[in-house]
């Protein structure tokens, strides 16, 4: 590295080994701030992913994310030294982020109140990409700009330490070095409003407030998800689960018209208590078609019954397809094809783009799809135009790291469109919309109660508002609810409700 570089980092390092000991001080005398950002960290890093963190200081943001693997990096030889001994099960390394070459990839890379210190942003994000698996994610933070007279104001009058920050680098700036890095941000947002504990005002203040513009230009902290740009992913075997109520007459033409997707394909069938003869014509199906399947509800609502599909499902790609036949079944190899050139982790239908065939959706109900995808487009930082198309494809592992962190929520959306959607968002799963033609049905009748169901949607809309916006603000980090706990267990492991099926082969006796 240059020699003016070497100098600067020279300068950098000393400070910090000088503020090694001083640290555990400062940080009590800010818990609040430390407490925030670690809980914001907390809510998008599931406990037991592999975490890197550069900047890592004295190890406890790195450590309250219960890493599966976890190793730390900073410029501090004393910081460094203080970090392995509070933390022993962590990796902690002196190293400039620059120069830094672990010869192993992240589940997830934090750069936490980093950039201000960097000498050469392009090679950092360059090394930074040298430890990314496809599926890794960038998460950073810094100070935002209209903070920075407050912050010298708090230096001068003792309140927080006078660090040798460089530059002052907004998100606009990050984003447009990521690109550069051949990195393609997710999300961006701002948070933190109130940097300290204060009762009632915090939660208020950076719950509620913090997201409503322009306040929300006024938070202290931006913060920004990325992941590496995305490279066309191997060939892949599909499941298409078709949950299915009195649909009896849409069973045959639906395996009709269904074209090949992938590299093989199957059909998951999923029959929920229907009146109408659809699990016989099923049944009767299975007879002719080895690459067909039942399986017999285990509860209620469309959600449940995905849950059974999937769980029922041999393939390595998900998908939806509703037994309605409201969205055609020749649109599915459209899905399959942004999937495969890894433009997104989870494909969303959107119904609300072309023009909607007569007698396919009435007036109120398309008011409120497009209500409900405005709030969840604000809620989960990602543009979202139809969230309650039944039309959605993801992979399997990560429809088993949503499984796994679904206690998070709770068995809260019937529907099952929320319970996807938020699940992807929380784990920054790329999630990109396609649009899709939407037609009325030719047999049978609606299974959906535009007012009930409308009240319930408001409802979970609001719950997840609360989820996403408020309730890691509610509780200081040492304290979140038991759910993480829950993801540490399940992480890695598939969703597997019990179900009862029924396959077209040889090899099951059908």
């Amino acid at each position: 590295m240059a020699t003016a570089a070497n100098a600067t980092y020279r300068e950098l390092a000393a400070w910090f080994d000088d503020f090694a000991d001083q640290a555990d001080a400062w940080r009590r005398r800010n818990r609040g701030y430390h407490e925030l950002i670690e809980n914001v960290y907390r809510f998008h890093v599931p406990a037991g992913s592999s975490v890197l963190e550069i900047g890592c200081g004295t190890g406890e943001l790195l450590a309250a994310l219960e890493p599966s693997r976890g190793v730390g990096v900073d410029v501090s030889r004393r910081m460094v030294e203080v970090a392995s001994e509070r933390f022993p099960a962590i990796e902690f390394v002196c190293s400039l982020g620059e120069e830094l070459d672990l010869d192993e990839t992240f589940d997830v890379i934090v750069l936490s109140d980093l950039v201000p210190y960097v000498h050469d942003l392009v090679e950092l994000f360059d090394r930074v990409r040298a430890h990314c698996a496809p599926s890794t994610r960038i998460i950073l933070n810094s100070y935002s700009r209209a903070w920075r007279p407050v912050l010298r104001a708090s230096e001068s009058l003792g309140l927080k330490p006078a660090k040798p920050i460089r530059n002052w680098v907004t998100a606009g700036d990050v984003r447009n070095l990521l690109e550069l890095t051949d990195f393609e941000t997710i999300v961006e947002t701002r948070r933190i409003l109130v940097p300290k504990h204060l009762p009632v005002v915090s939660l208020v203040a950076n719950g509620l407030l913090a997201n409503v513009w322009p306040l929300n230009h006024l938070c202290v902290s931006w913060w920004v998800v990325a992941r590496p740009r995305p490279e066309a992913r191997r060939d892949a075997s599909v499941s298409i689960v078709v949950p299915c109520r009195n649909e009896r007459g849409n069973v045959r033409p639906l395996l009709e018209r269904l074209p090949k997707v992938g590299e093989s394909t199957e059909v998951v069938f999923v029959e929920g208590g229907s009146r109408d003869g659809t699990r016989e014509e099923i049944r009767a199906v299975l007879e002719e078609r080895e690459d067909t399947l039942l399986v017999e509800q285990t509860g209620t609502g469309k959600g449940n019954a995905v849950r059974d599909g999937f769980a029922a499902a041999e393939n390595d790609l998900y998908m939806i397809l509703d037994g309605d036949l409201s969205v055609r079944p020749e649109e599915l190899p459209g899905f399959y094809r942004v999937w495969s050139e890894g433009k997104a982790d989870f494909v969303n239908g959107s119904r609300l783009v072309y023009d909607i065939e007569p007698g396919a959706m009435r007036f109120a109900n398309m008011v409120g799809n497009k209500a409900f995808s405005l709030l969840l487009k604000a809620i989960m930082g990602q543009p979202v135009k139809d969230t309650l198309c039944g039309t959605k494809v993801l992979d399997r592992s990560s429809y088993a790291k949503i499984a796994g962190g679904r206690s998070y929520f709770g068995e809260f959306d019937p529907f099952g469109d929320f319970d996807l959607l938020l699940g992807a968002a929380r784990l920054n799963l790329k999630i990109v919309d396609l649009p899709v033609r939407y037609q009325p049905r030719t047999y049978g009748e609606t299974n959906i109660s535009r007012w009930r169901h409308g009240a319930l949607l408001a409802r979970m809309t609001l719950f997840a508002f609360w989820k996403f916006r408020v309730e890691l603000f509610s509780t200081r980090a040492g304290e979140e609810p038991q759910a993480r706990s829950s993801t540490t267990k399940h992480l890695n492991a598939a969703s597997e409700p019990s179900g009862a099926s029924m396959r077209s082969s040889t090899e099951n006796g059908a």
